[in-house]
């Protein structure tokens, strides 16, 4: 009887081993296929006009397309494109919470369709009637200012300190989903630190960003800085996002250092507060 058993289970190792490929490999290359990529560009509501949903993205390839909303759907694109927009009249949509979650639904050129992630979209909070123009007109003014105000830093250089005025402006964001923030974006930024020896500086880095829940987002960056005259270096930094406002800005803490190359004593610390806002910039 135990001699027939490790019969059987020799057979079952042999098996095993010629013809692993073709028991799964099928399986395999349908979980494993290439998906349609999807490229966010625009997901926003206007604020001028906090009923409509404007939506606007590419894809990897020509396909037709569809936005879900809970049971709700709405034909993108009916034929087969790489380009896709739409605008939708939130009248048409109970919505229930502060939050507008949609997929989109793509079919290829042979039929086969596959969803997005879910997104997650803020929308603004309709419980009453719009204000007249006048307040409207003091919103934007009121934005206006609180884009043009610097950031406001403490420096430690040479152990002393300093204080730093900044202002950091996003030239470029890049979004690969529909949520608030975009996944990344490039800035230019200039800082004046008050009284140092060398205390002008301008920048060019990449920021990237990650969602994180009960507070706005964490992000992590990489600048390059010079005061062309021969003060030059490299900037990682630490940033987090705490709340929003205007629904545009989001108020930040920054902690980033500084290195100089080939001058070493000039390498310093900064602890920052400011304002951070994608609204102004080129949308990737």
């Amino acid at each position: 009887m135990e001699s027939q058993l490790l019969k059987y289970m020799f057979c079952l190792l042999v098996i095993a081993q010629l013809f692993p490929a073709n028991v799964f490999g099928q399986e395999e290359s349908v979980t494993g296929k290439d998906s349609i990529e999807v490229f966010i560009i625009d997901s926003y509501i206007p604020q001028e006009n906090p009923n409509k949903f404007i939506l606007s993205f590419y894809t990897s390839e020509p396909c037709k397309t569809k936005l879900l909303i809970g049971e709700l759907f709405f034909f993108i694109s009916e034929e087969l494109n790489d380009n896709h927009r739409i605008e939708i009249d939130l009248d048409k949509i109970n919505l229930k919470n502060k939050s507008i979650f949609y997929v989109i639904q793509m079919e290829n050129e042979t039929g086969e369709k596959t969803n997005t992630e879910v997104y997650e979209l803020e929308v603004y909070k309709n419980d009453e009637e719009l204000k007249p123009a006048p307040n409207n007109y003091f919103t934007c003014l009121a934005g206006g200012i609180v884009f043009l105000t610097p950031s406001f830093s403490l420096v430690q250089m040479n152990g002393k300190t300093y204080y730093e005025l900044n202002k950091e402006l996003p030239v470029i964001s890049l979004f690969s989903s529909g949520f608030n923030y975009p996944t990344g974006y490039f800035a230019l930024e200039y800082a004046h630190i008050i009284n140092a020896e060398k205390g002008n500086y301008l920048r060019v880095g990449y920021k990237h960003i990650y969602e994180i829940p009960k507070l706005e987002f964490i992000s992590i960056g990489l600048s390059g800085f010079s005061n062309f005259n021969k003060s030059n270096g490299f900037s990682p930094e630490l940033s987090l996002g705490l709340f929003k406002l205007y629904n545009v800005f989001t108020l930040y803490s920054r902690y980033r250092y500084n290195v100089a190359l080939g001058s070493a004593p000039f390498s310093f610390s900064e602890y920052s507060v400011g304002l951070y806002s994608s609204f102004f910039t080129l949308h990737w």
